[in-house]
């Protein structure tokens, strides 16, 4: 009868009734077990002395009948083949090689990586995670903490120790426009400490967006320079036109009429008035020299 030892190719073991002798120390192999190699047949004994590997743990050969396992140009015993850390065997368990030492998932998680910052288990290698400031978090463990969704790979803000996704931030902290009441994301003008839009800050009478330029109020509505002058300021009484101040302007009143300073002359020959004496006489203002040829 025979007893094969290993795969197809490999080595065989049987026994002989015929003379047969070992290749090695030929002996007869008669009524023995054998290995048949390539070259011939072996003894048990020279088999294993000239054909096992070196266990790379225990140092002993590996002798035919046992089990052997072969990693990275070494073999082992499969009970010596186990972690270096906790002594499970990983004969048909997953691995990691760490440098020399062979580690069991377990182990080597545990040694060398992170663990999640929400849920405090291990972040396995190769599985999905987020790093931020020094932290881990698995990918299903990194939410917002509003609506409590994964943020997955969509922007974020963190604020303290929470973190928000884009909409919620805005939506729990960011100002809103005084007129249309939705959020500022950006930009924006501040008046009377409200924050606005500036396509909604705009003037009350045209609607022309009064963002950079100049602008008055009038009962705590703005209005650019021109509405606010044809709504509300004085008249000159000499060209008509409104008397706003704005550009550094200035205007001369007496009784219920203005002028501004460039219009404040006298009606017969035009000499600036401002700063002088004047006579009225009826509508017009006279200069003296021309009051005394009247």
């Amino acid at each position: 009868s025979t007893d094969l030892l290993a795969g197809e190719g490999g080595p065989q073991t049987g026994t002989m009734t015929e003379c047969f002798d070992c290749d090695n120390c030929k002996e007869s192999l008669y009524g023995r077990k054998y290995i048949q190699m390539d070259n011939g047949p072996y003894c048990i004994p020279c088999y294993d002395a000239h054909f096992a590997n070196t266990c790379d743990e225990c140092k002993e050969l590996i002798g035919h009948d046992c089990r052997e396992l072969y990693y990275e140009d070494r073999h082992y015993h499969e009970h010596c083949f186990r972690c270096f850390r906790c002594d499970r065997s990983l004969a048909d368990e997953p691995f990691t090689c760490q440098g020399e030492e062979l580690l069991c998932n377990d182990c080597y998680c545990s040694e060398f990586s992170s663990k999640c910052i929400a849920c405090e288990k291990t972040v396995m290698p190769g599985s999905r995670k987020l790093e931020y400031n020094g932290q881990t978090w698995h990918e299903h463990c990194f939410i917002c903490s509003s609506c409590q969704q994964p943020i997955g790979s969509r922007s974020f803000i963190p604020d303290k120790k929470d973190y928000y996704c884009v909409p919620c931030y805005e939506s729990k902290f960011a100002p809103r426009c005084t007129r249309c009441k939705k959020t500022l994301t950006k930009g924006g003008v501040t008046y009377r400490d409200e924050p606005w839009h500036k396509e909604c800050f705009v003037c009350t009478g045209c609607k022309t967006p009064l963002a950079g330029q100049q602008f008055t109020s009038q009962d705590d509505n703005p209005y650019c320079i021109k509405c606010f002058g044809n709504l509300y300021a004085k008249k000159c009484s000499a060209c008509t036109k409104p008397i706003t101040g704005f550009g550094g302007g200035k205007y001369v009143s007496f009784e219920d009429r203005h002028w501004h300073h460039n219009c404040f002359n006298c009606a017969r020959c035009n000499t600036s008035l401002v700063g002088k004496g004047f006579i009225p006489d009826n509508d017009e203002i006279l200069c003296r020299d021309c009051s005394s040829d009247l």
